[in-house]
């Protein structure tokens, strides 16, 4: 089944919801692509190429909390047909019995919504929420793109479903608004995320690389980010799309909170000072940037000096370590490539 397109016009924050935030943990997207990694990848037909699963999310959704939080969740069985997304099957009875055994293990954690790994909404997704609207009054949608590529965004997309008013006063329609996602662990779990995290990284780069690598990624981010605002500003401009005062006034926040540069004084020396400053600037990031080099250089000789003193060590010890017979044939090995190299000379 492919997704359907989301109009940026509907999918969005409008100003009769309250803004939330949904924190995702991170045992939530293991036990999603665990999931998908057992139904999908483990058969060989080739129909489940575009298959999606299907599963519960547990957690807290107190509505007096600003942030939603996603604690657990576990999969269930799905099914649905490829060609027709009206045909699809969803078993009740399971969900039911495993959120009594749940209420043994955590009764704090709740049945709050679902998820599945669209990638993207699906056109029989509305339905499938008024299913689960049964065990919570607002559920929510989390996808979780298990095949992202992309290392700078968050593979996580949350929605809830609201009641979209008509202007010219026909009967009101469900749709979906987009929720912000975040990953967050509590204490116990960070420290086995750091521990995985050190398993998998390469210890060959050290912090230096790391640290770059970061901030290239950051900032790679906060291009697109930018890009993204840019184009949604020209649509508006250009009356492609509706004006929303809750994300214009969310922009303005954000530029408020950027630094003046802007020299003060005369408006004729605005543009000298500025120049001057953006000199600071680049001489500023060329002496970091030279520091970092020459620290990594050092590290690399230093590094491959204590390869050779260990190679030395080794040959040392093996040589000990033979009979006198061979110790002889050794030595006299040696010898003979010490004169060879002596007459190549």
């Amino acid at each position: 089944m492919s997704p359907v397109a989301i109009d940026p016009s509907i999918v969005i924050n409008t100003p009769s919801i309250p803004s939330k935030t949904v924190s995702v943990a991170p045992l939530v997207l293991l036990s999603v692509v665990d999931h998908y990694e057992r139904i999908v990848k483990s058969s060989s037909s080739s129909s489940t190429t575009n298959k999606r699963v299907l599963g519960v999310i547990l957690g807290d959704a107190d509505p007096n909390n600003p942030i939603y939080k996603i604690t657990n969740s576990f999969a269930i069985p799905f099914e649905e047909d490829d060609k027709n997304p009206d045909i699809w099957f969803l078993d009740h009875g399971f969900i039911e019995s495993m959120m009594e055994m749940f209420k043994k293990i955590n009764a704090k954690e709740k049945l709050i919504g679902w998820y599945h790994t669209g990638p993207k909404l699906h056109s029989n997704d509305l339905k499938i929420n008024e299913i689960f609207k049964k065990f919570t009054n607002s559920p929510i949608l989390l996808i979780v793109d298990v095949n992202s590529n992309d290392k700078i965004d968050i593979p996580t997309d949350c929605y809830t479903a609201i009641d979209e008013i008509k202007e010219d006063g026909s009967s009101n329609e469900k749709t979906f608004i987009h929720l912000p996602s975040i990953i967050e662990a509590e204490e116990a779990e960070e420290i086995g995320v750091e521990h995985l995290l050190r398993d998998i990284r390469d210890q060959a780069c050290g912090n230096i690389s790391i640290r770059l690598t970061n901030n290239f990624k950051s900032l790679s981010s906060l291009k697109d980010r930018l890009s993204t605002i840019v184009n949604y500003l020209t649509k508006i401009v250009e009356g492609k799309l509706p004006i929303n005062n809750v994300i214009l006034g969310k922009l303005q926040d954000m530029f408020n909170l950027l630094p003046n540069i802007t020299a003060v004084g005369n408006p004729e020396s605005i543009g000298i000072e500025n120049k001057k400053l953006s000199t600071a600037f680049n001489v500023k990031t060329n002496d970091e940037l030279m520091i970092l080099y020459v620290s990594s250089l050092v590290r690399s000789i230093i590094a491959f000096h204590d390869l050779i003193e260990n190679k030395i060590k080794n040959k040392e010890i093996n040589e000990n370590n033979l009979p006198e017979d061979e110790k002889k044939s050794v030595a006299v090995e040696d010898e003979k490539k010490a004169g060879d190299e002596k007459e190549k000379i």
